[in-house]
């Protein structure tokens, strides 16, 4: 079990409480990475949680980077991702491992996901548009999704590092999308579950990424974030016949959106902290995403329809 936190002092025993309250007869390690919180969570953590092996930073390092410690230290043989924003049910764990044992070969798994505030069904994955935004999936007779939220995401510790891991590099926000591709992409099943769950305190870790009222609730920092990441994801995850079609176009639509909003709230600020960052954070990271991208379709394992199967 591996948990990152950061400033989680509100959310933090909600999550624990429901990790050592699983139903379960088999041994879990607790890893929690505290990404140099200023709020004393990691207080919380040592002095009421002793079974949990927290593992402090002096810097805050992002999702990843805290990710790919925890799972270097980790000895089980499957890990979960768990936000420290979200709360499993009781039979979670169970759930998750039963279903792991009975498909018997490597697969990336999620659990419904609600909404900790409403109770409201959130989604059960997502779905992919062809631009890598995620639509939710809600049909309980459909398990194979495009990818299922990095918030709770059970992975055998072998697939993980032999997909290795996120990129340090990508901070945070996205990370689960280039996961979940990365292991589709590889021949490697992405399954959401139509059973057990968990409740989410959805943005309280990163802020915004939350549905309200029909639309998307994001801060300026994530959406940046989002979509420079996804971009990433696009360019590595590709065949190059789609990809000389779909990246122009979604840069170009980029673009226009972001004139767009800033017209539309009179304020030049989305365009700075979102849309004008964009390409300059593409020819920055440039040698990296081609490496990357390189290792993934040197090692493709599905053709052009299953990729898009899942859209």
């Amino acid at each position: 079990m591996c948990i990152a936190n950061y400033n989680g002092a509100e959310v933090i025993e909600d999550c624990l409480n429901s990790v050592f309250a699983q139903d379960c007869d088999f041994p879990i390690e607790v890893l929690v990475h505290d990404d140099a919180s200023t709020d004393g969570s990691v207080d919380i953590i040592r002095e009421r949680y002793p079974n949990a092996i927290v593992i402090p930073s002096e810097e805050n390092v992002g999702f990843c980077v805290s990710n790919n410690r925890m799972v270097e230290r980790a000895r089980g043989e499957y890990i979960l991702l768990l936000n420290n924003d979200a709360a499993l049910f009781p039979d979670a764990l169970v759930t998750l491992k039963k279903e792991a044992e009975r498909i018997g070969k490597p697969v990336i798994l999620g659990l419904p996901q609600f909404d900790a505030e409403t109770g409201e069904l959130v989604d059960i994955g997502s779905l992919l548009d062809p631009f890598l935004n995620s639509v939710p999936n809600r049909d309980l007779n459909r398990s194979e999704v495009g990818m299922v939220a990095g918030a709770c995401l059970w992975i055998p510790r072998a697939l993980w590092q032999e997909l290795g891991g996120f990129p340090d590099w990508f901070g945070s926000i996205g990370e689960d999308l280039y996961l979940c591709c990365r292991a589709r992409l590889s021949g490697y099943p992405v399954l959401a579950l139509g059973r057990s769950g968990f409740r989410h305190h959805i943005g309280h870790s990163f802020g915004g990424g939350k549905v309200k009222s029909g639309q998307l609730s994001s801060t300026l920092r994530r959406r940046a974030l989002s979509e420079r990441n996804k971009t990433f994801v696009m360019i590595t995850s590709y065949p190059n016949p789609v990809l000389q079609l779909a990246l122009p176009l979604h840069l170009v639509l980029l673009m226009v959106e972001g004139l767009a909003i800033s017209v539309a709230k009179r304020s030049l600020a989305p365009w700075h902290l979102i849309y004008a960052p964009l390409l300059p954070g593409l020819w920055h990271n440039r040698e990296r995403i081609l490496a990357l991208r390189h290792k993934i379709q040197s090692s493709r394992r599905i053709n052009l329809w299953q990729w898009f199967s899942v859209s």
